[in-house]
């Protein structure tokens, strides 16, 4: 696996932008439009939350605590798939929107989970901590 220097770098965090800005652009143009509180603002935060918990634990002190942080990102996924199942049945989504937003958001719960899965068997540290002591 390459390095990564900065969250920008991360596949997972280029697609969950992605996948932010499709949730975004649906509840401008669906009948989620009309929803002006709950749902709608739901499906917003919580893929805007995935992102920034990719973003902060990149940032964060250690690969432990990265991991936290992906396990988050990936519980608000699942969060996130539930919200969307809701949609079509208030009438909010059609069933290719539905589908849609469901394979992109699926996509982005395995690739969180994989990247989990490979920090959990690394012994990478990462380059922000390869000059710091161990005793």
């Amino acid at each position: 696996m390459s390095t990564i220097n900065r969250f920008e770098d991360l596949e997972i965090w280029a697609l969950s932008v992605l996948l932010a800005k499709e949730i975004f652009g649906l509840t401008k143009i669906t009948g989620l439009s009309k929803n002006f509180c709950p749902l709608k603002t739901s499906l917003n935060r919580s893929s805007g939350s995935i992102m920034d918990k990719i973003a902060e634990g990149n940032g964060s002190a250690n690969r432990f605590a990265f991991i936290q942080f992906l396990n988050i990102a990936f519980a608000t996924a699942a969060g996130l798939t539930s919200q969307i199942y809701r949609s079509p049945d208030r009438e909010y989504l059609n069933k290719d929107e539905f589908t849609d937003l469901y394979e992109k958001t699926n996509a982005v719960y395995k690739k969180i989970n994989g990247f989990i899965k490979y920090l959990n068997t690394s012994n990478v540290k990462g380059t922000k901590f390869k000059d710091r002591n161990t005793k």
